[in-house]
């Protein structure tokens, strides 16, 4: 049996051991792998290991001794799952794993909109508080978060761990999601979209990518925010139409947005949120803790074992 990892630089830029795995099978290690090259590499492989390498339907037609896709994240859609099932390859994701790292950085991009310590922290560096007549200064208002509300679009695993750090800065909590089986908990008012919209404070997304949710942040829902209001996505780029945000932003009618996640990764020169005023992007770094690539690995290799035992987990095709 031979195992391929095709991309393996983002989750082990090498201060990682992939051990788990390669107590499995022998294992051939790639960092990246372009498309052109993907067939020639797994051509004798069993077992594929990707995290945002494609493996479409002409790809995995052309590779017959397939028989599992694990994917090193939660989101699944570079694989042609419909073609995995017909060819009858198993596809497994990795869910859960970055909950703790994602709304740590929530709370990141956030508490930078509010309190701007970056950029303060860059003028005491190029010497202005030292040349400040006063003891002190602040360039931009400084907002408490206590008794602010906080919208969450999509109440999961992620949603939850945000409300639970929301309640602790002492905000209300408005949640949607499309079905509440059991009572949220206290401090937690469900609440439709439009309401979100409308009545919070800062916005975060933590709903799946689907038809229904794609472009969720629009003209028409960027209208509901108030215009003191902030957007903060870790979740997908596609939940946003990124040129209506950019408006929105340029226009004054919202008053920030921290981004994590883009429509395009990386993206392209000259995206219109580079030079929209008060807007935070991080390159898609909100998975990347020491502590969760290392749950990440565990949990693929977890993946694996349960697949050869004929136990599959996680499968999602």
């Amino acid at each position: 049996m031979k195992i391929v990892l095709l991309d393996a630089h983002t989750a082990n830029p090498g201060d990682l051991s992939w051990a788990p795995l390669e107590a499995i099978a022998p294992c051939d290690i790639y960092p990246r792998t372009p498309l052109a090259e993907t067939v020639a590499r797994c051509q004798d492989a069993e077992i594929i290991i990707t995290n945002k390498a494609p493996l479409t339907r002409d790809l995995l037609t052309a590779l017959p001794r397939l028989r599992y896709i694990g994917v090193t994240a939660t989101g699944y859609n570079i694989v042609d799952t419909v073609a995995a099932r017909e060819l009858g390859i198993t596809v497994t994701n990795v869910p859960g794993y970055s909950t703790p790292a994602v709304a740590q950085l929530v709370f990141s991009l956030l508490l930078e909109l509010t309190n701007h310590v970056g950029h303060h922290a860059a003028t005491v560096r190029s010497g202005r508080w030292a040349e400040c007549p006063d003891f002190c200064y602040w360039d931009h208002p400084v907002i408490e978060l206590r008794g602010r509300t906080l919208g969450i679009i999509g109440y999961g695993d992620i949603g939850s761990a945000v409300a639970r750090i929301a309640t602790a800065f002492g905000m209300k909590v408005l949640a949607s999601r499309r079905e509440w089986k059991t009572p949220p908990p206290e401090g937690v008012t469900p609440a439709s979209l439009d309401e979100v919209f409308s009545q919070s404070d800062a916005i975060t997304l933590h709903c799946p990518l689907t038809e229904a949710t794609k472009h969720l942040i629009n003209n028409r829902t960027l209208e509901l925010m108030k215009p003191t209001a902030f957007l903060i996505n870790t979740g997908r780029g596609p939940l946003v139409d990124e040129v209506a945000l950019a408006c929105a932003l340029n226009e004054g009618r919202i008053a920030g947005a921290g981004l994590d996640v883009l429509s395009l990764e990386p993206p392209q020169p000259g995206h219109p949120l580079f030079t929209a005023p008060n807007c935070l992007i991080t390159p898609h770094i909100g998975w990347a803790s020491r502590e969760a690539r290392i749950r990440l690995i565990a949990a693929v290799a977890e993946n694996l074992h349960a697949f050869l035992a004929g136990r599959p987990i996680h499968v999602v095709n």
